[in-house]
């Protein structure tokens, strides 16, 4: 959809954010609401977001829409962003505990890149505005390589 760069609202620092096309999560109350249908945007190279990404030199945030419908898409794209020594931070719709049911490959190889998994639906009933880098009270940020090596979920610590 979109590349915003400069941006500190998707993780610590400043960030470059890239919000991908494609939701069905669609959750009500939903700030980003153009990001879900799955043709909104244009296609990009690798090589074209590199540009942007190594411009700036920022960690990364990949958000939307949620990414992970286009995981196998953004591996070559992690792989890249991980070469320079960049951190990665991952909004999805989805829970931890349901990724790791899923029998995609794809979802599991792109998770290996992410530092920080914010996951889980918007939920309006817990909308809170006092919370850092997630909207719902109900959305955890999850330390992605503690979490992977130890089995058990570890959250970030700010």
């Amino acid at each position: 959809m979109k590349i915003v760069e400069g941006t500190s609202v998707d993780g610590p620092g400043l960030r470059t954010s890239i919000y991908l096309a494609g939701c069905a999560h669609q959750c009500p109350g939903c700030h980003n609401r153009a990001t879900w249908p799955f043709d909104a945007g244009s296609d990009m190279t690798v090589d074209e977001i590199m540009e942007t990404v190594l411009y700036d030199r920022f960690n990364v945030t990949l958000t939307g829409g949620d990414p992970l419908y286009q995981a196998e898409a953004l591996i070559p794209l992690a792989h890249a962003i991980k070469e320079h020594e960049l951190g990665i931070w991952c909004y999805t719709g989805y829970t931890f505990e349901q990724l790791s049911k899923m029998k995609d490959p794809h979802i599991r190889a792109l998770l290996e890149y992410i530092d920080v998994l914010v996951d889980g639906p918007f939920i309006e009933s817990e909308r809170d505005t006092n919370l850092h880098f997630r909207g719902s009270a109900n959305q955890r940020l999850i330390d992605i390589p503690s979490t992977l090596s130890s089995g058990q979920i570890t959250l970030y610590q700010q």
